[in-house]
């Protein structure tokens, strides 16, 4: 007996928003009918509470795992679950779920947890846990059950008209689809955090468009490839629409010439900041992102996050600010970027550093700095000069007209 493969797609978050509930549903249905297309797929249906994805006949147990794994990093997803629809009948439920568990191997211990969502049906839930345990018993008798902790739950989803069950099931990355919290626009180098801290803000449901300062003409472009590198890395669950790619070497290298040496950096990310937010104005985004974590280096004391923030008028948001190094590079290994962010490249982070940088600027001693600089016409230099990547974000609806007004 052969049945069609399906991925049971489960969320948390999402089904705690009442009304708006239907719209984060669909969106996470669009994300992944848009980030699955290499993969066998018929159709991804709604059903009480879950997505349907409902794979081609004949689609082998390597490549559903593949497709599984493929969806357990796309962001809205709290768990997968790779199972079999099958007729409402005793008989090919019961040989279901002994196909779906014999998947699942390796384990020693199992339960059974059924649920009937259509009420026609004549076997109630408990009955039902009973009667396909004991068919898993006789054929699993090596096998033991055990209600808690056990390494196996085989669930069964009986709905209108059909039967799921489902064994191997494995835990997502939970938060919010890309698409339901408006965009951002994040600081995006080819160091270990900022990846790490637009990925976070992706996976709370925001579209993430990057903006990367290179120290070109002053440096090399090496900086650029590693960026794009963590850029494929990303758009593989929709995580990131589009990365800007600023020349910012020159504006550096005139800022380094006159500015009291201690505040060069400030001022350098001050003009960032100002970028970065025209840049999201033309975007209509809601905010700014940074990878910053408090204390780490010495531009991120707070009286110099002070100092930075007051050139935007945007808000900050800093998901890592209370995240310490190694936290943040346990993040980055699970994410895939860290191998890409140790790799050696010059950038505008280390071009023209002093050796002793203010720690605890006053507002008044940067401005005053500041002012001789013509900010606003390098603001929209800058931001006319960017060059920007498109990626894969399903969510991502690119503005009209990204040049300058």
């Amino acid at each position: 007996m052969e049945f069609q493969r399906i991925i049971l797609v489960h969320y948390h978050e999402i089904g705690l928003k009442g009304r708006n509930r239907g719209v984060f549903e669909k969106r996470l249905q669009k994300n992944l009918e848009a980030l699955l297309g290499a993969y066998p797929i018929v159709t991804i249906h709604r059903i009480s509470g879950r997505l349907l994805v409902f794979l081609r006949e004949g689609t082998s147990l390597e490549v559903a795992n593949e497709c599984a794994d493929a969806i357990l990093g796309v962001p809205g997803v709290a768990r997968v679950s790779c199972g079999f629809k099958c007729e409402q009948e005793m008989e090919a439920m019961g040989r279901a779920a002994c196909i779906a568990l014999a998947e699942a191997e390796p384990f020693q211990t199992f339960k059974v947890s059924a649920r009937r969502n259509h009420t026609t049906f004549p076997i109630d839930s408990m009955q039902l846990n009973r009667d396909i345990g004991a068919v898993l018993c006789e054929e699993f008798p090596a096998k033991n059950v055990q209600m808690k902790d056990q390494d196996v739950t085989v669930g069964v989803e009986v709905v209108e008209g059909s039967t799921y069950v489902y064994a191997r099931s494995i835990r997502g990355i939970g938060g919010l689809p890309v698409g339901s919290s408006g965009t951002v626009v994040a600081l995006l180098s080819s160091g270990i955090d900022s990846p790490v801290a637009l990925w976070r803000m992706a996976r709370r449901g925001a579209v993430c468009v990057g903006v990367h300062f290179s120290g070109r003409p002053q440096t090399s472009d090496a900086s650029e490839f590693l960026v794009d590198d963590i850029a494929r890395v990303l758009e593989r669950t929709g995580c990131i629409a589009r990365v800007y790619v600023v020349p910012f070497g020159d504006y550096q290298r005139e800022i380094s010439l006159a500015c009291p040496p201690g505040l060069r950096v400030i001022l350098y990310r001050r003009l960032m900041f100002k970028v970065a937010e025209e840049i999201a104005r033309r975007e209509r985004a809601g905010a700014l992102v940074t990878g910053e974590s408090l204390g780490q280096v010495a531009s991120q004391t707070l009286d110099n996050i002070r100092a930075t923030d007051a050139a935007v008028a945007m808000p900050v948001l800093r998901p890592l600010i209370g995240s310490d190094k190694l936290e943040i590079i346990d993040a980055a290994q699970r994410l895939g970027t860290f191998e890409i962010s140790s790799m050696d490249a010059p950038d505008c982070c280390t071009l023209f550093m002093p050796r002793n940088p203010e720690t605890h600027a006053k507002l008044a001693d940067v401005e005053a700095a500041e002012a001789a600089y013509p900010m606003g016409e390098w603001v929209q230099a800058l931001a006319d000069a960017a060059e920007p990547r498109d990626y894969a974000c399903p969510a991502y609806r690119p503005p009209r007209k990204t040049g300058a007004r």
